[in-house]
């Protein structure tokens, strides 16, 4: 079969809280052999919580990665088998304090295919109803109200670096402003 490879072995590296990584040995097309390390993550869900104002509720946490705070969409991680829309509609109260009347999948993304089997789920949430945040133990977040018309305009300028945040307000103002194709 043109453009593929066959895992000739594999070993686990590690076995973390979140992630797992491998080290396979390959077989290319051509017959060579080849290393390949990758990282098995569970995935996730991220959600475009939109009001009756066209406003999309963001939250702003602290990345140790990059070492600052981000502003993002509602997100959290799936367990393994978990069910991504329940996964968002949980992720939406822990986070944002919020229910959602409709819960529409827009698609999903692959956020780091060369090393990674992550894949996250992405929802529009409309007809909001809001009560108490639930955060998780050791989760610190601001909840911040945005305009859509306003976040898309902050993706395009380059202060929403988050991939998923990207991809989720642009979904969200194509589907609402976009029109079809």
């Amino acid at each position: 079969m043109y453009l593929n490879e066959k895992k000739l072995s594999s070993e686990q590296l590690f076995d973390g809280v979140v992630i797992k990584l491998f080290r396979d040995e390959i077989e290319l097309e051509n017959g060579d052999k080849g290393i390949r390390e990758f990282i098995r993550h569970p995935g996730g869900v991220c959600v475009a919580a939109i009001d009756d104002n066209e406003d999309i509720y963001m939250v702003e946490q602290f990345r140790y990665p990059f070492g600052k705070a981000l502003t993002e969409v509602p997100a959290g991680k799936l367990e393994y088998g978990e069910d991504p829309e329940e996964c968002g509609r949980r992720e939406l109260k822990e986070e944002v304090g919020a229910t959602a009347e409709s819960f529409e999948y827009l698609g999903c993304l692959y956020p780091t295919v060369a090393y990674d089997t992550e894949i996250i789920h992405i929802f529009l949430a409309r007809g909001l109803h809001f009560g108490e945040q639930h955060l998780d133990d050791g989760e610190f977040l601001d909840v911040k109200k945005v305009p859509l018309k306003e976040a898309y305009r902050m993706v395009m300028e380059n202060k929403l670096c988050d991939a998923k945040t990207q991809i989720t307000v642009l979904k969200t103002y194509f589907k609402l402003h976009g029109g079809d194709i």
